[in-house]
């Protein structure tokens, strides 16, 4: 279950090269201004350091924010027997399994590895989906554990955080000893004015990379693309007439989330969540459609 015709898995470390590429410039952007040549090494330390600080952390935090609680096979027998048929089939442990207390139809997956997942759906997706489109769905969140999303997730979002901060240090810092140098202070402000945006965009577009290969892979593994393409529909309808509301503490899980828990009506650049259309299109030309 490794990439697919449309090279996803290239597209994603090309974008994770050019988001550590964007980290170095402005590492070499700061050392020039402040003239001193740490900020080189200082910048892809912090980066690792908050990418393994939100990898190791992953599956606390978002089941946390989501206020789940871990079921039992006795509470959700149907969940348990879905996931535990496609853990088998796919070769891998069973995943810890979480029930969020929202009518929000929604679901995600989350943790470091395949032996340390977490699948969470809510109370909403359960009631919204049947078994065959509930099957579908978890067949593409457990993908997102086996083509080890989380840790790009996580590099993408460390990486991205780092940018920022340190894009408002470099404001801050205005081009330090060399202000009396018109033209570096100009690149100082342009880079730090538009570093975290770049980094906004291409974290965007990486969430989105691992959607498309979430899906295909979500319909190999259950050899049912049109279970899957059917649950996005209902989901698209569902989410929309009953959105999370955006908030610091649910935004950090909103990306692993199957669909936008805010809602689709608004469809722009800084989307973490390709377009249901797009998706549905790519799950019904696998069915032959």
């Amino acid at each position: 279950m490794n990439g697919t015709s449309h090279y996803n898995g290239l597209k994603t470390a090309i974008l994770l090269g050019g988001m550590w590429g964007l980290l170095i410039l402005i590492g070499y952007v700061l050392a020039q201004g402040t003239g001193s040549s740490v900020w080189l090494f200082v910048m892809p330390l912090i980066g690792v350091a908050q990418t393994v600080y939100a990898y190791w952390n992953s599956d606390k935090i978002a089941v946390r924010s989501m206020g789940a609680i871990e079921v039992s096979e006795a509470q959700y027998p149907q969940m348990y027997a879905i996931v535990r048929e496609l853990s088998t089939s796919a070769g891998q442990p069973m995943p810890r399994l979480y029930v969020a207390p929202t009518v929000s139809p929604n679901a995600f997956a989350t943790g470091r590895d395949p032996q340390h997942a977490a699948v969470c759906c809510t109370q909403g997706i359960l009631q919204l989906l049947n078994d065959r489109e509930l099957r579908g769905v978890l067949g593409h969140e457990l993908s997102h554990v086996y083509n080890r999303d989380i840790l790009t997730g996580s590099v993408a979002a460390g990486i991205a955080g780092v940018i920022s901060s340190v894009s408002t240090m470099a404001l801050w810092f205005g081009g330090g000893r060399d202000r009396r140098d018109g033209g570096n202070v100009v690149v100082v402000m342009l880079l730090a004015l538009l570093a975290p945006m770049a980094a906004a965009l291409t974290q965007f577009a990486i969430s989105r990379t691992r959607e498309f290969d979430a899906d295909h892979d979500g319909a190999v593994l259950t050899h049912d693309p049109l279970a899957l393409a059917s649950a996005l529909r209902k989901l698209e309808t569902g989410v929309n007439a009953a959105p999370l509301a955006p908030s610091p503490k649910v935004e950090p899980v909103s990306a692993m989330m199957i669909a936008n828990p805010f809602g689709s009506r608004v469809r722009n650049l800084f989307a973490t969540h390709p377009p249901m259309d797009q998706r549905i299109a790519r799950l019904e030309r696998m069915a032959g459609y």
